[in-house]
């Protein structure tokens, strides 16, 4: 640990800044006017360096390196006006979490779009002419072109300043940002605004994949990983501040550094190895700044977000009418196996099912009743998960033991959480429970000794009885039937009640005398035991647990459940499972681009049937009575 071997750090921390300010930089201006939470953002980075890639291996020979290197932020921004005009100028009157719904299935059509062009395979590009070069500093060798992207971060922040403060456009950009309302009345043409931002947007991260031909290779992996990091830096920063984001990227990026130069450490006799900190240390700022300034460094307080159910019509009891159709449902899907045999692919599929649905129901009780946005659901369910694991290898215990203690391991890690989360709202909150999530994935990726690390825990599986025919299948729809029947108990309970009227007026319910923090941490922790306990159920049924049922994949995929079924539905997360775990089991199995037929299919569920599966079927149903009673004519 020599001074020359942390100014090596710092420096390689400053060059890898620059790259992450550029991707956040964009970000953050589109979050700024648009508000929508752009998910594939990450996916504009990965498609820059794809398409510098090609460009380069191209054209560098008649036009030259940099003009054929440039030319793939230019595509990227196009494409992302295109996607502004085509898909987000649909749904910008959405609610936020549909929005990122949409998002997020245009990166699953990205992703396979980039694997049908370029391949699976990663690809690495030629070194930048006259800065293939390494230079000396204090007896080390530094390369030359790292020392060009140092230069490239705060020449970018300084080009985008005078852009926003001395031309007009940048003026209606910052007037936007402040209020999108106003600057409509004043006669300006929003959508060509927005459509304008977008592409900015999209050309920054563009640029800083381009910028990272001559440093790293085009992988399909990296528009996952470049989102989460930039959605820490923008938060970080201060949503839509450009300048904190660049003091946030500078702040993440140089104490990963300083974790890599620090190494293993004794300390107080224990081995920590910092390198190991670089996976979680960013989220761990983002938990520590939101806890103490929600705003972000440089950002400024808004005003709390009311929820995602905000506009729900009042829950009403389920009649006798109703009670014996989910009854009859219920004892169709038990005698299913029975016709279709016990031991048949579908029984399989079912219990998927019948998991999904209660891990989506869970989400939903604090998402649309409660109107509290997540985005790190699966921190429960992977707590689940491992307990079960951790209950059946190292205790012995049997499975009817493990389901029962494992969901509270579950619940106490919601109830650690949601005591922080729930002092949030909005973006804020959900990028919490996000960061959190993340420390949480960490943990379990990099503590081989308890977690097995990446490889996970294997082993786990049901009892003799429990593994016949299809006696595990009753099981999980028997548990997952008592949880949706517990969930909805709750929800007209005083607990219900209160969690509602805290999600339509706090300070309302405040005035009545309802503690509202408390009956929202009460939720989180009822949504946490019925998360792990599906996340229980999916050891047994899997046969082990890997850190994949703790990453912000498994979370996306339960928003993606609930709002395709529909947030004001109480069905909705039963509908959303079986559709979304039918699609992705059919097309997973047809085809190599199954990602790409998946995401095709949420966007145009988005965009034809906004209030998801259950939503469009009461719609359709209250308009054929209307039909009827007006085809009646006057009594």
């Amino acid at each position: 640990m020599d001074f020359s071997g942390l100014l090596a750090q710092l420096l390689n921390g400053l060059a890898g800044a620059s790259t992450l300010f550029l991707v956040a930089a964009g970000l953050s201006l589109i979050f700024g006017v648009t508000r929508i939470v752009n998910f594939a953002h990450g996916s504009f980075y990965m498609l820059g360096l794809f398409v510098a890639y090609s460009c380069v291996e191209h054209l560098a020979g008649s036009i030259g390196f940099w003009p054929a290197l440039l030319l793939a932020p230019l595509a990227v921004g196009l494409l992302g006006a295109l996607v502004e005009l085509l898909l987000l100028r649909r749904i910008y009157c959405a609610p936020e979490l549909l929005q990122l719904l949409a998002t997020f299935a245009l990166v699953l059509v990205i992703k396979d779009a980039a694997l049908w062009l370029w391949g699976p395979q990663e690809l690495l590009g030629p070194r930048a002419p006259g800065l293939d070069g390494a230079v000396d500093l204090l007896g080390r060798r530094f390369p030359a072109y790292d020392l060009f992207l140092i230069a490239v971060g705060p020449l970018v922040l300084l080009l985008l300043t005078l852009l926003l403060t001395r031309t007009r456009w940048g003026r209606l950009v910052r007037a936007a940002t402040q209020d999108r309302e106003m600057v409509g009345a004043l006669g300006v043409n929003q959508a060509w605004l927005f459509t304008g931002v977008f592409a900015l947007g999209a050309l920054l991260a563009g640029l800083a994949g381009a910028l990272q031909l001559p440093r790293e290779p085009a992988s399909l992996e990296l528009d996952m990983l470049t989102i989460g990091a930039a959605f820490v830096v923008v938060v970080v920063g201060g949503m839509g501040s450009l300048p904190g984001a660049f003091v946030a990227a500078l702040l993440i990026a140089e104490l990963k550094a300083v974790c890599i130069w620090l190494g293993v450490v004794q300390l107080g006799g224990v081995a920590v190895a910092f390198p190991k900190l670089t996976l979680v240390v960013e989220f761990l700022v983002m938990a520590a700044v939101l806890v103490w300034r929600p705003w972000g460094l440089l950002g400024r307080a808004q005003a709390a977000v009311r929820g995602v159910g905000a506009s729900e019509a009042p829950l009403q009891g389920a009649g006798p009418r109703a009670a014996a159709a989910w009854l009859a449902l219920l004892l169709l899907l038990a005698l299913l196996p029975v016709v279709l045999g016990q031991g048949s692919y579908a029984t399989v599929l079912l219990t998927d099912i019948a998991i999904a649905a209660l891990f989506a129901a869970s989400l939903h009780f604090i998402l649309g009743p409660g109107g509290l946005h997540s985005f790190g659901h699966a921190a429960y369910f992977g707590l689940g998960a491992y307990g079960a694991a951790l209950l059946t290898r190292a205790l012995g215990l049997p499975m009817g033991a493990v389901l029962l203690l494992a969901p509270l391991l579950a619940a106490a890690g919601a109830l650690v959480y949601g005591w922080f989360c729930v002092r949030l709202s909005g973006v804020s909150l959900a990028m919490l429970t996000l960061a959190f999530a993340q420390i949480t994935w960490a943990i379990a990726f990099q503590w081989d000794a308890l977690t097995g690390g990446s490889n996970g825990l294997t082993g786990v599986w049901p009892p003799a009885w429990a593994a016949q025919g299809a006696a595990f299948y009753w099981l999980a729809l028997a548990l997952g039937a008592a949880g949706l029947y517990l969930l909805r108990r709750m929800l007209f309970a005083p607990l219900g009640w209160s969690l509602r009227a805290a999600r339509d007026s706090s300070l309302r319910a405040e005035a009545i005398g309802i503690h509202t923090r408390r009956v929202q941490w009460a939720a989180f922790a009822v949504a946490g035991l019925l998360a792990g306990l599906a996340g229980a159920l999916s050891a047994f049924s899997k046969g082990g647990v890997s850190p994949e049922a703790l990453a912000v994949g498994k979370s996306v995929d339960g928003l993606a459940m609930v709002l395709l079924g529909g947030v004001q539905q109480l069905a909705g997360p039963l509908a959303g499972a079986a559709a979304f775990t039918w699609l992705h089991d059919s097309l997973a199995r047809a085809t190599d681009y199954w990602r790409a037929l998946l995401g095709g299919t949420m966007l145009l569920l988005v965009l034809l049937f906004p209030q998801g599966i259950t939503g469009f079927t009461q719609n359709w149903r209250a308009l054929i009575a209307i039909k009827n009673k007006a085809s009646k004519g006057p009594a």
